[in-house]
């Protein structure tokens, strides 16, 4: 299964051992973030580290080129997915999918049966993949989880984040979910692309997102702003409560029950 994936995104998947593999996936993950000058996003020491400790850091290369990085700490949990980036280039050929089944594969050679990680809720096409594609679990709402951050892709922005749970011992590939009919809509876009909330009383709700939101934070910062606090409100709001977010439309929508 990850070799398939692997070969259908066209990337070979290795572990990183040798310092110049080291050195060249760290200047990766700074192209796709852009961090501040002096403020990597990840140090060659620190990755050197991980990865002799027993963690996960592995590379996706196309004809010999690093085009993706993925990188992941031992936790309580299980594996505790730090970070992953694929350069702009490369993206839309399903390299992050092929390594998040890599990382599985991984896992579960490993005895490790769960893994966690955190995104960005208002970022619909990694909601998408981690809820529809490969069935991960948001298990907490974290509010401006990192603080200010300072490179090119959250500057400017609160650090909302989704915590995330994927069981990997369970049936695969994951069942999806649609929403079913008579669900209620909690939040939706409205005129000029603001969102407008609904409805929070039905036994399933929607909570819709941006289609693009990094594009709507260049073009419309306030309006970016106004998702942010509409989705930690609702989303995050309905979660603690007690509701299970059970899925995520293509159309990019939160399935709530």
């Amino acid at each position: 299964m990850a070799a398939g994936a692997a070969a259908r995104a066209g990337v070979k998947i290795a572990e990183l051992h040798e310092l110049a593999e080291i050195h060249e996936a760290c200047a990766l993950l700074d192209r796709v973030w852009r961090p501040g000058p002096g403020n990597p996003l990840m140090t060659p020491e620190l990755l050197r580290v991980l990865g002799h400790a027993g963690g996960y850091a592995v590379g996706a290369y196309a004809d010999g080129r690093l085009i993706g990085v993925s990188l992941g700490l031992l936790a309580t949990a299980g594996l505790h997915s730090h970070i992953t980036a694929v350069a702009g280039a490369d993206r839309g050929r399903n390299v992050g999918y092929a390594l998040k089944l890599h990382q599985r594969a991984w896992a579960l050679e490993r005895g490790i049966t769960a893994v966690t990680w955190t995104f960005d809720p208002l970022v619909s096409r990694n909601a998408y993949v981690n809820l529809a594609k490969l069935g991960a679990a948001p298990a907490e709402y974290l509010v401006d989880f990192y603080g200010p951050m300072r490179d090119g892709v959250n500057a400017g922005t609160a650090s909302d984040r989704l915590l995330v749970r994927w069981e990997l011992a369970g049936p695969w590939p994951p069942a999806g979910e649609r929403p079913p009919a008579g669900a209620v809509a909690a939040l939706e876009q409205g005129a000029g692309g603001r969102p407008v909330r609904g409805r929070l009383d039905g036994a399933v709700v929607l909570v819709r997102v941006p289609s693009d939101v990094e594009v709507l934070r260049r073009a419309d910062p306030a309006a970016a702003g106004e998702w942010r606090s509409a989705v930690r409100e609702v989303l995050g709001g309905l979660m603690a409560e007690g509701r299970r977010v059970t899925g995520f439309t293509r159309d990019g929508r939160y399935v709530v029950r």
